[in-house]
């Protein structure tokens, strides 16, 4: 059993930073920088792969978080990652004026993504450490609205503004000064933490580190051994079956040039329509879904839940076929799908949750569980931009719609109890915390 000493800091001064550091180097990694690769002319299939296999640093995250648990000081973790990922973001935006900028920001950027995901655990385990249950009801609220603010300014503003630099400068010096906007940001915000936020001391780091690889071998055998597991496996992979791809290409597409089979968007107008009024119709849904799966139980709520999250992407179809140049038509198409993914997204947390995670190790089996529904949308993100190169847009997003489908098949095996109302309550709050796993 491990003993943390910490030092009081009141919450205000060190939580809503703490998850806008937890969600810059995210976004940059998962959103912004296909946008990048796209205004540099890279192809969607070399954009889809690899920023796909970056996200795998938060699929296996779960497998060394408890060693981290050992580590004499959550505080300094939680700093140094953020400095580790500040550099790196810089150094991302010095090689794009190098010939081979592909290769060396691919891998400086897969650095930030492991350095973030480790940081997750650490900011988490701190979050924990330092706040009674109360204090952690108390700023939740404070966690979701902080790490989606990072989206605001990175998707939004960010990407807003490399639209405007685009218009003055070429494409690679106009992401330069995004990036290192970025890398300034999140090293400002370790600096500030290291003053900021409260000291935990881990006492018995020898103890802890001598269990701690035995009790994630239990863990993980423990996990395993579930009745159903397979099936439950499968079904959260492919529940993101069609969103991994739809959340991929979708921006891509808005991007691409009328005779490419695109909307011919600018940067900047993404920018507005995926940054904010995406993200604002995300947010509504994500809340509305929890309410609706509160009210019907997640058993009777789950297909309703898995088709309000797909059929919103007819959206895609109707915007390839027509092809409008009306702003206005276009983000009401795109407010409407972001909302039914936000609404039917709650599902798959309530599933693993209320499915994957019951049973002994309940906080390390949801781990592993969100472990896998990111490797579902790695898997469908790697091998979107393929399938987007081979059938063209428009048959795309029809193949997208039929990916849907046997998840919403296997609804019908996987077994699911009903829950009452106050544990589904719960869940939902513990999905806004967990707002990172839906890009």
């Amino acid at each position: 059993m491990t003993t943390e000493k910490t030092v009081s800091v009141h919450p205000m001064r060190w939580v809503p930073t703490l998850y806008l550091a937890e969600g810059l180097p995210f976004y940059a990694v998962a959103l912004v920088a296909g946008l990048m690769y796209k205004s540099l002319g890279v192809p969607n299939e070399q954009i889809a792969r690899w920023t796909g296999l970056i996200g795998l640093a938060w699929v296996f995250k779960c497998l060394w978080s408890p060693f981290l648990e050992a580590a004499s000081s959550k505080k300094l973790i939680v700093v140094s990652f953020q400095l580790v990922g500040g550099v790196c973001l810089g150094l991302v935006a010095l090689s794009l004026q190098m010939p081979m900028y592909f290769a060396l920001s691919i891998a400086l950027l897969g650095v930030v993504a492991i350095a973030s995901a480790t940081h997750d655990i650490a900011a988490d385990g701190l979050y924990i450490a330092s706040l009674s249950n109360k204090q952690q009801a108390a700023y939740a609220g404070w966690q979701g609205a902080f790490f989606n603010a990072a989206k605001f300014i990175s998707l939004g503003g960010l990407v807003i503004l490399a639209g405007h630099l685009e218009k003055q400068m070429d494409a690679h010096h106009a992401w330069m000064i995004i990036f290192g906007i970025l890398g300034v940001m999140l090293t400002a915000l370790g600096l500030y933490h290291s003053w900021a936020l409260p000291g935990t001391k881990n006492t018995n780091t020898e103890a802890s580190m001598r269990s701690v690889f035995t009790t994630l071998l239990d863990v993980i055998i423990d996990f395993f051994k579930k009745p159903g597991i397979w099936l439950a496996i499968s079904f959260i992979i492919l529940f993101r079956a069609g969103e991994g791809q739809i959340q991929t290409i979708g921006p891509l597409f808005l991007r691409d040039s009328r005779e490419l089979g695109g909307l011919g968007l600018s940067t900047d107008q993404v920018g507005v329509v995926y940054g904010t009024a995406g993200t604002i119709a995300f947010l509504g849904g994500s809340i509305l879904g929890g309410y609706f799966a509160s009210w019907l139980g997640l058993r009777r709520a789950l297909p309703w839940l898995i088709v309000a999250m797909n059929v919103p992407n007819l959206v895609f179809f109707f915007l390839s076929s027509t092809l409008p140049d009306n702003m206005s038509v276009i983000a009401t198409a795109l407010s409407f799908e972001m909302f039914g993914y936000g609404f039917g997204f709650v599902g798959l947390i309530l599933f693993i949750m209320q499915v994957v995670a019951v049973g002994k190790y309940q906080t390390a089996h949801y781990a592993l569980g969100t472990g896998v529904m990111q490797l579902g949308f790695v898997f469908f993100k790697m091998i979107s931009g393929d399938i987007q190169v081979a059938l063209g847009y428009k048959n795309f997003f029809i193949w997208v719609l039929i990916s849907a489908i046997p998840v919403l098949v296997l609804t019908r095996f996987v077994k699911i109890k009903d829950s009452t109302s106050a544990t589904e309550d719960a869940v939902v709050t513990d999905q806004s915390i967990e707002a990172k796993s839906q890009a």
